[in-house]
């Protein structure tokens, strides 16, 4: 019942932070985070994540709602081994009646799963998002050594993969949803990101680079 939602990369101030209960104070709204449109007053940005999909989808379609939203984003980072201005995000959204962190949990253990195998677990711990509350980061048993710990995981035995939570009731009332009667809950990783730990690799910049060796090691 999931469906793929799109939405522009050039995006309003709007849609990619005041409705998403990102205050204008908080600091992903200043210039050294995010690709402002010239002239500024024009309030309009390279999207910095793929959320403003999420509340484009909250605005316009029908309850109840399970959607992923995949898309590239741009920061105004440094390139380096681990950033790049340009990169990917997969965000889930799911909006609906008596929809709980129980939910959610089921439902990242599945991911993970398909991800990096059957025998990995999931480990949820509290966290900050402006979007969502509470918010959780995720962490998936190091699918290396099994948990027992080892360069991968930091001898922790569990890696971060992504955010995620119950969607602020507040941004469900930016979106015309009763709060009082639906809920849901949302997450987002980085593709990129994902992959260099699936796979070992420990330069983001071989995605962007165009060496065709770099893709042969992944026939």
């Amino acid at each position: 019942g999931w469906e793929v939602a799109d939405g522009p990369e050039l995006e309003s101030e709007w849609y990619n932070f005041d409705a998403l209960n990102i205050k204008p104070d908080h600091p992903a709204r200043e210039m050294q985070d995010t690709f402002y449109v010239e002239p500024k007053n024009a309030h309009l940005l390279l999207r910095t994540h793929t959320s403003p999909v999420q509340m484009r989808a909250m605005l316009t379609r029908e309850l109840p709602l399970y959607i992923v939203c995949p898309g590239q984003v741009y920061r105004t980072d440094e390139l380096d081994a681990t950033h790049t201005p340009v990169f990917h995000q997969i965000e889930g959204l799911v909006v609906g009646e008596n929809i709980s962190m129980a939910n959610l949990q089921g439902t990242l253990q599945l991911i993970v799963q398909k991800m990096f195998g059957q025998d990995r677990s999931i480990r949820l711990r509290p966290s900050y998002f402006p979007f969502t509350e509470p918010s959780v980061e995720v962490d998936v048993s190091c699918f290396k050594c099994g948990g027992a710990g080892c360069n991968v995981c930091k001898k922790t035995g569990w890696i971060e993969i992504m955010g995620a939570g119950m969607v602020h009731p507040r941004v469900l009332e930016m979106s015309g949803i009763d709060a009082e009667k639906y809920s849901g809950f949302a997450f987002g990783l980085g593709q990129e990101r994902v992959a260099m730990l699936r796979y070992g690799i420990n330069d983001i910049r071989g995605f962007y680079q165009g060496d065709i060796r770099f893709s042969q090691q992944f026939k």
